[in-house]
């Protein structure tokens, strides 16, 4: 007798239902991007106990007869694939979301599935239903124009797959996820989302061009997005790339809100979320990740969308041709941004700013012994701003840039002037204003036409410093200052090994060193554009930079972790004291150098408080 026997049917309807209904967000997708392929203009889609007790979604799309609705429900059976020249479906050129004829049968298979259908040309609708892989008849039913899918008791013909399903809440986000990015795509489709009687999502059909797009997605990502988000568009080779990236300074600490479209259809693809790092390297800390959807349209024979049951993951033709496509926008969309930071930086600010309700009596005044300013984040104690370290700026011009070129040198501090004898023409004329003082050594005031800003000097000049040498690496290679006495660096561990055997990579970036004995290197020559540094301890953080470093890539290619280090290093610090040239000249290059609104790790270099927003501080609005 032989071992090998053929599976029942309705085990191999299971088997493929734990393929393509993972939880109850896989049938939620697949049944909604069914409604989206069937011509929708507005989907209804209702949750209980997280989809674990229902599911229903209602569409106005073309709907289907009886005859439609019994093959529906067959395994493979779709309308959703064309056929070629020989008669043979093409897997080639799919333009659908749904194509498989998969999800309405293994659904079935595992729970109590019915569906309500009426195309326009019949008056009345059908009915029919599918009981742990039972198939009943299509009969006639009551239902306006499209489609209807009930989904009860999911997984009740596989008990066992409940248990591995997470809490209600867990489930019922996972379905708004996916709800969430099937709308980002079709911003003309209405969606709702209701889970327990609440509205999760009321999203109305936006109208077609860019402004509803971003309408669509502000709805989705929240208001901020649209305030910080740059328009991305570019074509290259017939592939083009649409959509919007969130500034540097408006980034997350997970990946989560970074969606990527191909065709229409929402993916987690490893080469396009490599592609959007790529590009946001140079602005970004490793724990930080940008905001962004973006939407591939490329020809269907360029992309197979059947890698994997659920179509969650792609794979291009010319890979190499959608990374460079994706990273070339989101690096021109950045540096056209110019020193442009969040608003959510100024908000942040404000909020910790905004004074707490006073402790009042039932007058109106304040209360017995209540101290009004006392603790307060604007009480006169919390500020400590000595005399000493407030210094005035002078008349920005050519001199104040001279004394900018001076900056790695140490500076003149001028004396503190008071307000009303300065003379300060022209704020209107720069977007960062001129600078007014510097306060606690470590921020530059400045006053624009409409407010002020306020900026980190190191965070700024560290910036500044990072992109010339990208600059000057890129035209001729960056200048190199010898050193009169060569500085000796001992190091720990394989440091000085490391090093040595990126040499010539180093000697690239302005770096001359060599081996010195055992352990330790010879610096003789440093970056020219760094002017005073502190060599010792640049070159131990090199070293511990090399140590994480892929010895597979070389330094250009990790250039933001290498010029980064040795940026920071070379910058103004915080606790120098500058003077109103240096200020002024500070401000100056930051206007004129692209991405200066944040420095080399994703930090904001300056905030921006507008002069209506100060006084509604004070109450004067």
């Amino acid at each position: 007798m032989s071992r090998i026997r053929k599976l029942s049917e309705g085990t191999i309807n299971r088997i493929a239902a734990g393929e393509v209904v993972e939880r109850p967000a896989s049938a939620v997708k697949e049944l909604t991007e069914n409604a989206i392929d069937a011509g929708a203009r507005h989907i209804d889609i209702t949750i209980s106990a997280g989809g674990k007790n229902l599911i229903q979604i209602s569409d106005d799309g073309c709907g289907m007869n009886a005859e439609e609705l019994t093959l529906a429900v067959q395994r493979h059976a779709t309308s959703k694939l064309k056929l070629d020249g020989a008669g043979r479906e093409d897997l080639l050129n799919i333009a659908s979301l749904g194509f498989r004829g998969e999800a309405l049968p293994s659904i079935g298979a595992v729970a109590r599935l019915a569906i309500t259908s009426r195309p326009s040309a019949d008056e009345t609708a059908c009915r029919i239903e599918v009981e742990g892989g039972t198939v009943g008849e299509a009969e006639p039913a009551a239902g306006p124009i499209g489609t209807r899918v009930e989904v009860r008791d999911l997984f009740f013909a596989t008990p066992a797959r409940l248990k591995f399903l997470k809490s209600d809440r867990a489930e019922t986000q996972a379905v708004s996820d996916v709800v969430k990015r099937l709308a980002m795509a079709h911003p003309e489709i209405g969606f709702t989302l209701v889970s327990e009687g609440r509205h999760l999502l009321r999203l109305p059909a936006e109208a077609p061009g860019k402004e509803g797009w971003l309408a669509r997605l502000a709805g989705i990502m929240g208001e901020e997005f649209r305030l910080n988000a740059l328009p991305i568009e570019a074509v290259r080779e017939g592939v083009r790339l649409e959509g919007f990236a969130g500034l540097p300074t408006f980034n997350r600490g997970t990946a989560q809100h970074q969606y990527l479209f191909v065709n229409g259809r929402p993916v987690r693809d490893k080469l396009l979320v490599g592609a959007v790092r790529g590009a946001y390297a140079d602005f970004l800390a490793r724990q930080r990740h940008p905001v962004v959807a973006l939407f591939v349209d490329i020809d269907t024979a360029e992309v197979d969308v059947n890698v994997h049951p659920a179509k969650t993951e792609v794979r291009f033709r010319d890979a190499g041709l959608v990374r460079g496509l994706i990273v070339g926008a989101l690096r021109l969309a950045l540096t056209e941004a110019g020193h442009r930071a969040s608003t959510t930086v100024a908000e942040t600010a404000l909020s910790a700013l905004r004074p707490e309700p006073l402790a009042r009596d039932d007058a109106g005044f304040n209360a017995p012994g209540a101290a009004p300013w006392q603790g307060h984040p604007l009480s006169p104690s919390s500020f400590s701003v000595p005399p000493a370290s407030y210094a005035y700026a002078g008349r920005p011009g050519a001199e104040a840039q001279a004394g900018f070129a001076g900056l790695g040198q140490s500076a003149r501090v001028e004396p503190a002037l008071a307000q009303e004898q300065q003379q300060v023409p022209g704020s209107a004329d720069y977007p960062l204003g001129v600078a007014r003082g510097q306060l606690h050594a470590t921020y530059v005031i400045s006053q624009t036409a409409d407010g002020i800003v306020i900026v980190d000097q190191h965070a700024a000049h560290e910036r500044l410093v990072y992109e010339r040498m990208k600059k000057a690496m890129a035209a001729r290679g960056i200048p190199r200052q010898l050193l009169l006495i060569p500085e000796v660096v001992d190091l720990d561990g394989n440091g000085a090994e490391r090093l040595c055997a990126r040499a010539e990579e180093l000697a690239e970036l302005g770096f001359v060193l060599e081996p010195f004995g055992e352990g330790a290197v010879v610096v003789r020559e440093v970056p020219g554009i760094l002017g005073k540094l502190d060599v010792q301890a640049l070159v131990r953080d090199l070293a511990d930079d090399l140590t994480e470093l892929d010895e597979a890539l070389s330094l250009k290619e990790r250039l933001e972790d290498v010029c980064g280090t040795i940026a920071c290093h070379g910058s103004v610090r915080a606790g120098r004291r500058l003077s109103g040239e240096e200020m002024n000249a500070l401000l100056r290059e930051m206007e004129e150098t692209p991405h200066s609104g944040q420095c080399n790790h994703g930090r904001p270099t300056y905030v921006e408080l507008k002069l209506s927003d100060i006084e509604r501080l004070f109450g004067r609005r």
